[in-house]
């Protein structure tokens, strides 16, 4: 696979003055098959991920480098929202489209909303991603045209044009640990899991991915 990157979910990613987290989603156009965006999560900070532009991103030995300081990375767009869920506490002061930032809003007992006095504050967590687009993340299913073959571990990328060339399936698939690289033009859906235009037969003929030749990372 000359010429391409592999970003591999849950690999390690640094700004220019260090560490920053890990690599959680891979966001896709699924219109023009290319990759957009990468989220990153801060370790042991969950909730504060970043939309990272795909073109602020490069691959190393070690995993994925960004063009940018550690302060500018946590100036980007959030990778997620949190909203109020309706009749609890909250929601009639913050309302339904109010995104919360975490961890600048807390919900603990020292916060008062006094019209919601013995509700409980819920809410739901969502992944943001631009319109039209789609996040692909680690451990989405991918069907087979005779059922599911197994799970997402990453994309692999043309580094030129950013056009996804492969999906890699997770290890411990139905052909053991053998690394599968299934080609983009077999993919038919890329939302809410993959789906593939080949047989299980078909996906297990495909030639194993030599990690250690490709440029991505580990």
């Amino acid at each position: 696979m000359s010429g391409t990157v592999q970003f591999r979910i849950g690999t390690q990613v640094s700004c220019t003055d260090g560490p920053c987290g890990e690599l959680k989603r891979v966001v896709v156009d699924p219109v023009a098959r290319s990759v957009t965006h990468l989220a990153v999560e801060p370790a042991h900070r969950e909730g504060l991920a970043r939309l990272v532009p795909v073109d602020r991103a490069s691959t190393t030995a070690d995993g994925i480098r960004l063009d940018c300081t550690i302060a500018e990375f946590e100036q980007l767009s959030p990778a997620e929202e949190t909203l109020f869920v309706p009749g609890t506490r909250g929601y009639d002061l913050y309302g339904s489209e109010q995104v919360l930032s975490w961890p600048y809003y807390q919900l603990g007992d020292t916060v008062m909303f006094p019209e919601d006095e013995g509700k409980f504050s819920q809410t739901v967590t969502t992944d943001t991603v631009p319109r039209g687009e789609v996040a692909v993340q680690r451990g989405a299913h991918v069907h087979a045209t005779d059922g599911p073959i197994g799970q997402v571990q990453g994309l692999v990328v043309d580094a030129s044009s950013d056009h996804v060339t492969h999906v890699l399936l997770q290890e411990g698939h139905l052909w053991g640990r053998k690394q599968v690289a299934i080609p983009i033009s077999a993919v038919t859906q890329l939302d809410d899991g993959i789906g593939v235009s080949l047989s299980k037969h078909e996906v297990g003929e495909l030639p194993p991915v030599s990690i250690a030749s490709d440029s991505g990372p580990q």
